[in-house]
């Protein structure tokens, strides 16, 4: 998963202007900046062409989740989604689980509205992917494997600045206790230098560091143990630092064109460099810990397991984890078709920063990393909200 948290002070705030009315307004809501189209479901792009049933898979599991929360909070998010008791009432008119695309669509015209979401006059933004990684481990530290994993340590502290302040909701600090102040956390190239050797026993151990670095950029993943069974992991906690992309340091660098860039291309570059890799992978301050997860897929930051091709990771700043969003992206899916889908916000990354930027989840293994490795496209994407929910100001 990429439940990835990063404290930066929120650059704007917006307030959307409300309006009475639960059906599809006729006229966009437009503020600060933010636009929202109202854009009926039939006619959100290849709405006929999806197996939009495959949608609520997803969908079953984040309810789950939303109907054991107090009905009186909000959502959250920026862009207004209403109080949690309106995604209860959606969540008790799901259709039953066999239910055909015709029932489904059905469905979502009952209860749902969309809008399209353009930021400052620009209705597109940028959508990759990632994947969940599968390598070998071992519990104990050997010849070969040399790289630790390790879990939260005990004297990490993690802050969700959202508990003090309603308009941080969603973003939090780290670091470490010393005497009464909170001080930064070791850095990726103090850990990598042995910072927590003396304090955090690894839960296992890796062969490449470069497969380690990955791993932290995916958030999660299955390892398979030469003296044990198969274990997933899944992201435990940060040590504070602001993610950087080591691509855009290559591309600065003549490394690797902008045409050229991708996940696979990067790790061809550090292994054909293996003087330079850690100076270049140092570049990433921040640093992932890890627990040992169960369930049908990796887990992410909404606590459920992510469904390959469905699961979006977003900017909870503006989009609330758990709700339906509808994107369009010119990339080709799974199947070789232009991605159009409904979708479910159920995770958050690093770099996933903005109103119009998503992750795909595309599942595990070699097949996954062929879709997410080389993403990177511009995408349109739009809000799905229950129709009883007025839209409101910012949170």
């Amino acid at each position: 998963m990429r439940s990835f948290f990063w404290f930066r002070a929120l650059l704007f705030t917006f307030i959307l202007a409300s309006f009475g009315c639960s059906q599809t307004p006729k006229q966009a809501v437009s503020t600060g900046g933010v636009k929202l189209v109202p854009t009926l479901l039939n006619d959100l792009p290849g709405w006929d062409n999806d197996t939009i049933q495959d949608a609520l898979i997803p969908f079953r599991r984040s309810c789950k989740k939303i109907l054991k929360t107090s009905s009186s909070k909000p959502m959250g998010g920026k862009l207004y989604s209403g109080l949690v008791k309106n995604w209860h009432l959606a969540c008790q008119a799901l259709p039953v689980l066999n239910a055909n695309g015709g029932e489904v669509r059905r469905y979502l015209n009952k209860e749902f509205k969309a809008y399209k979401i353009i930021d400052n006059e620009n209705p597109t933004g940028l959508f990759t992917g990632y994947f969940e990684p599968i390598l070998k481990g071992s519990r104990t530290k050997t010849k070969n494997f040399v790289i630790p994993i390790y879990p939260r340590p005990k004297d990490l502290v993690l802050v969700s600045l959202g508990d003090w302040r309603q308009s941080l909701k969603g973003e939090r600090i780290a670091g470490k206790l010393s005497g009464p102040r909170l001080k930064p956390y070791f850095s990726r190239n103090k850990i990598r230098k042995g910072a927590l050797n003396k304090t955090t026993k690894p839960i296992l151990w890796l062969e490449s560091d470069i497969d380690a670095f990955f791993l932290h950029i995916q958030g999660s993943g299955r390892i398979d143990l030469l003296d044990g069974p198969t274990v997933r992991l899944g992201y435990a906690g940060h040590n504070g630092h602001n993610y950087f992309p080591i691509g855009r340091y290559l591309k600065d660098i003549g490394a690797i064109k902008d045409k050229d860039m991708s996940l696979q291309n990067i790790k061809y570059w550090l292994r054909q460099n293996p003087t330079k890799k850690d100076f270049v992978m140092d570049k990433n301050p921040s640093y992932i810990f890890f627990r040992e997860v169960n369930g049908a897929g990796p887990i992410g930051a909404q606590g459920v397991a992510l469904t390959p091709g469905r699961s979006l990771a977003v900017d909870r700043r503006f989009i609330p984890l758990g709700t339906f969003v509808w994107l369009k992206a010119k990339y080709l899916d799974e199947n070789g078709q232009n991605l159009q889908r409904l979708m479910v916000a159920q995770d958050t990354g690093g770099a996933i920063k903005g109103m119009i930027r998503g992750d795909v989840f595309w599942g595990s293994g070699a097949t996954a990393l062929k879709l997410a490795g080389p993403m990177k496209a511009q995408g349109e994407l739009f809000l799905i909200i229950p129709k009883s929910i007025e839209v409101k100001g910012a949170l």
